[in-house]
């Protein structure tokens, strides 16, 4: 039987007679008794959120998902859609569970999404993803002086990023998507 050491982001878990996905999960081990591992589980029935601790010797039921890379082609405020590249098939995911990750989203973005059957549960994001700088401030001369300066960019999404000084309007940059950091420019 898995056992807790074995979440991670994504896992649906049969617990209780309801399956929950795990949206977040932090491996605890203290100094002083056994391991467990603090999840932040969804009910995929309510939607409504939970913290549990499971200790790492109990024994959990796993329930069957699978992975599709899709497209993402357009969100609003309570879903997002996504497309099957070969068969075109339509997903819809609630904005809800996909939480702050939806800001990283562009229209034409792959990403894999978690289904449980039918139904998608929860979106995977690339490590990295490109972005065309829209609107950044011109660096000025005797900004280098205090070394590491950065400057506010928004990215063609939206999305609003701190980057290095000779980053300019036009360049394209990628993006960390665990942290929300600046990693490189993109060379054309």
């Amino acid at each position: 039987m898995p056992s807790p050491n074995d979440i991670k982001k994504g896992t649906v878990i049969n617990y209780g007679g309801q399956l929950y996905v795990v949206t977040g999960f932090q491996r605890v081990s203290p100094g002083k008794g056994s391991s467990f591992v603090r999840t932040k589980m969804k009910s995929l029935s309510t939607g409504k959120v939970q913290e549990n601790n499971f200790k790492s010797s109990e024994n959990l039921t796993f329930e069957d998902v699978q992975y599709r890379k899709m497209q993402y082609i357009f969100g609003d405020t309570d879903t997002l859609t996504f497309m099957d590249g070969k068969t075109y098939e339509q997903v819809v995911l609630g904005a809800d569970i996909a939480g702050d990750d939806q800001k990283y989203l562009k229209e034409g973005l792959e990403v894999t999404l978690v289904m449980h059957g039918d139904k998608a549960i929860a979106l995977e994001l690339p490590l990295k993803i490109s972005y065309e700088v829209t609107e950044t401030q011109p660096a000025v001369k005797g900004d280098t002086a205090s070394g590491n300066v950065q400057k506010d960019a928004v990215c063609d999404n939206g999305l609003k990023v701190r980057v290095p000084i000779f980053i300019n309007q036009g360049d394209v940059v990628n993006i960390n998507t665990e942290a929300g950091d600046y990693v490189e420019r993109v060379k054309k």
